[in-house]
């Protein structure tokens, strides 16, 4: 598939109709975010490790306030673009989507509900895919159960903000986390549960189901299951998935932020 991208990409960038390439190179035996702005380079573009693109344009279309890309996307990309866009954190007119599938390894990784974009430029996409339920261990739980099964995942928590700063719907430019009115400075764990339910509160209708928080947690903290509530709740009391197209409005947007 990596291949097939390439040729694909060197078509996309003779076009002229985008100034660059948004996607990982690798270098040094390691891969990282790049702008690939000549044909030449994508020699060595990479597909691995998975990594949240969506927030690499986000920053890229404020650096450059006319220039139009293509970006390399999962589906979890292509939803946090699509929630981004309605925050107005991004321009989809000014972004090419060249999406990729996940394999079944990286799906069941993330247990991600749908590991393919909308549209697959090269791959395959996986067929009857369906996503393991992360939280039917924890909905069979007691109340008493609940609460002593987050007491001892968040005790683990060394306030490192890893979940936050892997998480591409996290941008505001003053974060509530650090906040002293609400998270104490110099404690160690944050008082339970304020520190995360401010995130999963600050998150609800936001998430889009990609894992990096989860994945970016030193102390395996099952973050996921905590958004994937949140992300059921959404759908059984407004009917609303994030990271759906720009006619679903999210129903916790107020008209404020919609403008």
């Amino acid at each position: 598939m990596e291949q097939e991208l390439k040729a694909h990409l060197k078509k996309l960038m003779a076009s002229g109709d985008v100034a660059g390439i948004i996607a990982l190179k690798s270098e040094r035996g390691m891969a990282k975010p790049y702008l690939f702005a000549d044909a030449s380079e994508l020699e060595c573009l990479c597909l691995t490790p998975k990594y949240p693109m969506a927030s690499v344009a986000r920053l890229l279309l404020d650096e450059d306030g006319a220039a139009r890309f293509a970006i390399v996307c999962r589906g979890c990309d292509e939803r946090a673009l699509r929630e981004l866009a309605k925050r107005h954190q991004v321009d989809l007119d000014r972004l090419v989507i060249v999406g990729i599938p996940c394999d079944e390894e990286m799906a069941r990784e993330c247990a991600c509900p749908e590991p393919f974009p909308s549209v697959v430029a090269v791959g395959t996409k996986l067929e009857q895919w369906e996503a393991e339920d992360i939280g039917a261990a924890y909905r069979a739980m007691e109340l008493d159960e609940k609460l002593a099964f987050w007491k001892h995942q968040l005790e683990k928590c060394n306030k490192c903000y890893g979940c936050r700063n892997a998480c591409p719907m996290c941008f505001c430019k003053d974060c509530e986390l650090e906040n002293a009115l609400w998270v104490k400075h110099g404690r160690l764990p944050p008082e339970f549960p304020i520190y995360h339910m401010i995130r999963a509160f600050h998150l609800a209708g936001k998430c889009i189901a990609c894992g990096e928080c989860q994945r970016a947690c030193p102390s395996d903290i099952p973050l996921m299951v905590l958004n994937t509530l949140l992300r059921e709740d959404m759908e059984e009391l407004f009917g609303y998935v994030s990271g759906t197209g720009a006619d679903a409005e999210n129903p916790l947007y107020t008209k404020e932020e919609m403008q």
